[in-house]
């Protein structure tokens, strides 16, 4: 599943990252968005990402940055003339809501695990906690939605 030129043509101006654009610059959101997109269409993990799209730590960061940001969710509440288009941003949508469902699950097992060693008297090594909005992502909201109207 790619995104062909026509939607290209009707997707780009609404993408945040691109030239122009206060705050972060995305190196090619369309390539951004064809990795996402075959990533879903292979139900395949982040990791096996082809190296023609990039790196995938890079990729997957991205992603999940704009998917706690919304903007997956804005995206296909704003392709309401192009039905394929709609659908596509729907399935990164679905994807997106299990991600995060599956990031909580891990914070609040970790959080299980804490309290239940404190309860046994055993003391949790020292290590950093990831939250479901870290600082770096709050940081990138900032620079990109300055001045965007969404």
């Amino acid at each position: 599943m790619k995104i062909d030129d026509g939607q290209w043509q009707k997707l780009a101006p609404l993408l945040v990252g691109k030239q122009g654009d206060p705050g972060a610059k995305g190196r090619d959101n369309r390539l951004f968005i064809d990795a996402v997109l075959w990533i879903i269409s292979n139900r395949s993990i982040w990791r096996s990402l082809p190296a023609e799209f990039g790196k995938w730590n890079t990729t997957y960061m991205r992603f999940r940055r704009w998917n706690e940001c919304g903007i997956w969710r804005q995206l296909e509440q704003d392709m309401h003339g192009d039905l394929s288009l709609k659908a596509m941003f729907h399935e990164i949508v679905v994807y997106g809501d299990l991600q995060t469902g599956r990031i909580r699950q891990r914070v609040a097992r970790r959080a299980n695990k804490v309290i239940y060693n404190s309860a046994l008297g055993k003391s949790e090594p020292e290590r950093k906690r990831s939250s479901s909005l870290d600082e770096s992502t709050s940081h990138w909201v900032g620079l990109v939605m300055r001045g965007v109207s969404v």
